[in-house]
């Protein structure tokens, strides 16, 4: 037997110890090794989720970007209504193309889509103003906006015999927020301004408009003062039954026959309350 062999497990422990020791070293060794080749953007806990999810959203944007080039029109038009579900700001430029889609359809839920999207929106849709083949929408969704930018331009479209009626329909549906402009377009020069506003007004139902919708009653503008008079017909309230009643004896017939309607139709009404600002 080799004299040199020993089975007492206190001679063998320093050198168990010993690799124990090694393997600590190369296993964290090998760790730094692996830390070091993560990339610094990549996701961890909470905030890496939160980086997640925001890649999953870009990809699904993405997704609908490129079903805006499909042949199905319904297609487009789902895709559109997506996107404006999403209310990106990277939805805007997608959009604004889709607001030139050769189907209604799709123009019409683009419009929609600008709108939901709000005032990032905005500066684009300005733009769309200057370009005849896509006014018309551009207006419609700058209405749908309540934002302090949309006003002025909306006001301009009223000079515009072909896109006039469009504006109407814009400042009618942003409300409140149009009413001192409107009212203050009742002093303009352009009797077709005068005349737009007084329709707006008319729709908005505002109690705060039947004052000056009743100085309108004395209009230069024979369709002016008539329009003025159908406006205090919508609104409903007793103090414009009484000031039309002087337009019986307008000098303009159309006026006298159509107020008559006006004043005979009113009799068989309640008399209702106008909204306030």
């Amino acid at each position: 037997m080799d004299s040199t062999h020993t089975d007492n497990p206190q001679d063998t422990l320093p050198a168990m110890q010993q690799a124990g020791d090694e393997s600590a070293d190369t296993f964290s060794a090998e760790l730094v090794k692996a830390q070091s080749q993560v990339p610094d953007d990549a996701p961890s806990g909470a905030g890496g989720t939160a980086s997640l999810e925001e890649e999953q959203v870009k990809d699904e944007i993405d997704i609908q970007i490129d079903l805006l080039t499909d042949p199905d029109w319904v297609v487009r038009r789902e895709a559109v209504i997506t996107l404006g579900e999403m209310g990106d700001e990277r939805c805007i430029e997608p959009l604004a193309k889709a607001m030139r889609d050769g189907d209604w359809q799709v123009r019409e839920v683009a419009v929609e889509a600008m709108g939901q999207v709000g005032s990032p929106a905005v500066e684009m849709l300005l733009k769309l103003l200057r370009d005849w083949e896509v006014r018309k929408c551009a207006i419609l969704a700058l209405g749908k906006i309540r934002d302090e930018r949309v006003l002025d331009p909306l006001m301009l479209q009223l000079r515009n015999d072909e896109f006039k009626d469009d504006a109407i329909n814009a400042l009618v549906e942003l409300g409140e927020p149009a009413l001192p402009r409107l009212i203050t377009a009742l002093r303009d020069k352009d009797d077709n301004v005068r005349t737009s506003a007084v329709l707006a007004l008319g729709r908005l139902k505002n109690g705060d408009a039947i004052a000056p919708l009743i100085s309108m009653l004395g209009d230069r503008d024979w369709f002016t003062r008539l329009t003025a008079a159908a406006a205090l017909e919508s609104i409903g309230d007793e103090r414009g039954r009484e000031a039309i009643k002087p337009l019986l004896k307008d000098p303009d017939l159309v006026v006298k026959m159509r107020v008559e309607r006006i004043l005979a139709k009113w009799k068989k009404q309640p008399v209702s309350q106008p909204a306030t600002a």
